[in-house]
């Protein structure tokens, strides 16, 4: 094992492969998608952008387009709707969801997405390699 290989023994689940990801502590993936694949989405996501801000905007922007919601999926062993996305001013991506009349955001990098995943997922992928 080298010095930045993470490791859980007693976590059975720690880098099983989950259909075409590795989970590697909640909601955190990592994509099996070709680097080239990813830094291609990126380039389309940050095409025009001047800086940091600009190119999370970007990713915002592709995320907010592309992503099919609302959809459901599962945090910490419940059920949630995920009905959309937003950009805080603190310049974090947010997945918007709803359990009943309770909304609560979360990061989109820590939302674990469903299998199948919804349409627009690799602009999440894309984000998640480009913040990584």
């Amino acid at each position: 094992m080298t010095a930045g290989d993470v490791a859980i023994a007693d976590t059975p689940l720690l880098n099983a492969p989950v259909l075409n990801r590795m989970v590697r502590r909640y909601g955190e993936a990592m994509s099996t998608w070709d680097p080239a694949a990813l830094e291609a989405l990126i380039e389309e996501a940050t095409v025009d952008a001047y800086g940091e801000d600009e190119q999370l905007t970007g990713f915002f922007t592709m995320i907010e387009e592309s992503l099919a919601v609302p959809f459901t999926t599962t945090v910490l062993g419940v059920e949630v709707n995920v009905v959309g996305v937003d950009l805080t001013e603190g310049g974090c991506v947010i997945a918007r969801c709803a359990r009943g009349s309770v909304r609560q955001d979360i990061g989109i990098l820590n939302l674990p997405l469903p299998e199948p995943a919804p349409e627009g997922w690799q602009w999440i992928e894309a984000y998640r390699y480009w913040a990584r």
